[in-house]
């Protein structure tokens, strides 16, 4: 099994942890950063999962309309919640017309790029593993995940390759549930919508980061320019860095 496939957490569907990727100086730390999908039917067994993971901050990149419709399941866990809530990527957003990722990354990066510097510093700030998670955990969540391995280190193509392992995870049950639930609220099944709800294009991401590097010279530089010090940016990779 390859360490970075899903991990199977009950109730979820797009469970990874972003260890293990090699970057100078070392390898991303394992149990200290993960990615996923919603949390609304984690069960007992689903949080008992999230405690022997390790778990200890859960960052919630969901507005509030879809955290109210399905709220965290963490009651008992003493898991710590940081809401941080972007409208850019729900299902809402996606049920708009002509909407695609390119116009939902680009607006994630440029309208809350406040949100990924403080998801950011949730990450640098935290003792423990830290899960950050949307509701398909792969656009917002791809957006801040990719940013972090990147400040990192972490090759871009492996990065990207990251990023794609989502499709796969929520084709099948996943999708079809939410593809499901759209109808349900009038927007029609299209291989377009598909793609907006379940697809992980790694092009898609690259354009997206190509797209600020262009603007600002670099992602570090986005970084420093969207609100992060260096100080902020070493913290970050020395929490993320462990010694090859």
């Amino acid at each position: 099994m390859n360490p970075h496939d899903r991990i199977p957490v009950a109730g979820t569907f797009n469970f990874r942890d972003v260890g293990g990727y090699p970057a100078p100086g070392g390898v991303i730390r394992s149990g200290k950063l993960f990615r996923s999908d919603g949390l609304s039917k984690l069960g007992d067994a689903g949080k008992g999962d999230l405690l022997r993971l390790g778990v200890h901050r859960v960052i919630d990149l969901r507005d509030d309309f879809e955290a109210s419709m399905m709220p965290d399941d963490l009651d008992g866990t003493g898991i710590e919640t940081v809401r941080l809530p972007v409208f850019e990527g729900s299902g809402a957003s996606q049920g708009e017309a002509n909407v695609t990722l390119e116009a939902l990354y680009e607006k994630i990066l440029e309208q809350h790029s406040d949100v990924v510097v403080t998801a950011l510093r949730d990450i640098a700030d935290s003792d423990g593993g830290v899960l950050v998670h949307c509701t398909a955990g792969k656009d917002r969540t791809g957006v801040v995940v990719a940013l972090a391995l990147l400040v990192a280190g972490v090759e871009r193509g492996i990065v990207l390759a990251d990023y794609a392992r989502s499709a796969d995870n929520l084709d099948g049950e996943w999708l079809d549930g939410m593809l499901a639930l759209m109808a349900e609220h009038g927007v029609p099944e299209t291989p377009a919508l598909r793609t907006l709800m379940g697809g992980s294009p790694p092009e898609v991401l690259d354009a997206a980061l190509q797209n600020i590097e262009q603007k600002h010279g670099s992602i570090t530089q986005y970084l420093l320019d969207s609100g992060m010090t260096q100080n902020d940016l070493d913290r970050l990779r020395a929490v993320l860095l462990a010694p090859a």
